[in-house]
Formats: structure tokens, sequence, C-alpha cells
């Protein structure tokens, strides 16, 4: 599985930091930041990688909430994040909430994209 996030927001590089302390095998971090190769291999441009965290799993692209749950589903320490997400009301509030948090997010980091 790869995770695509980027590296030089702050505040999704502290999360991140979190997790890869998990030392999980199977998960590769790859920073967008300027990376043509992650635009590539999403089949996504630079500013929908700066818009959302994405996932690769089983050659499938994963995105925003819902790669938040594919990425938990393999951290044990995390597990109990996906298991209380994953409940359908409960993953509406928490897509929606992100899709707001991501939004400002990429405002606050649109500034790194090239033009």
């Amino acid at each position: 599985m790869k995770v695509y996030f980027n590296n030089s927001c702050k505040i999704c590089k502290a999360e991140i930091d979190l997790y890869k302390k998990e030392n999980i095998k199977e998960i590769d971090w790859v920073d967008i930041t300027n990376n043509n190769l992650a635009q590539r291999e999403t089949s996504k441009n630079s500013k929908e990688l700066l818009r959302r965290l994405h996932v690769i799993e089983d050659e499938k692209v994963i995105e925003g909430a819902e790669a938040f749950l594919v990425l938990w589903k393999k951290m044990p320490k995390y597990r109990f994040l996906y298991n209380f997400f994953k409940l359908p009301i409960i993953f509406n509030l928490f897509s929606f909430g992100y899709e707001i948090i991501a939004f400002f997010l990429y405002l606050k980091n649109k500034k790194q994209l090239k033009n």
C-alpha cells in the first residue's frame, strides 16, 4: 500500500509522523511535494494530490476520509479509529468534517503548487 501525503504541511507531517512510528512494513510513505511520479502513479494532478490524502491499495486509488479508513485498518494501534469511523452515520460526519479541514489546509498550502 502506498500513502500519498503532503510532507510540506506541518499538520499533515505531524500526523503522518505518528503513523510512521508504527513501522508497518506494507506501507510505503510518498511525499507528494513536487513529485511527478506521485502524479503519474495516482493519475491525479498536483492540486488534487495536495487537496486530500491518497492511498493506493490493490491498484485502486482511494482518497479523502476513505483513505484514512484504509490506513487505520492496516495499523493495529489505530484500528479502533477504523472500527469507529467506518460506521455509516459516523463516516458521513467524518467525511464532511475531513473535507472542511482538508479545504482549509489546501488553502494554507496551495502556494507550494507550481504554476
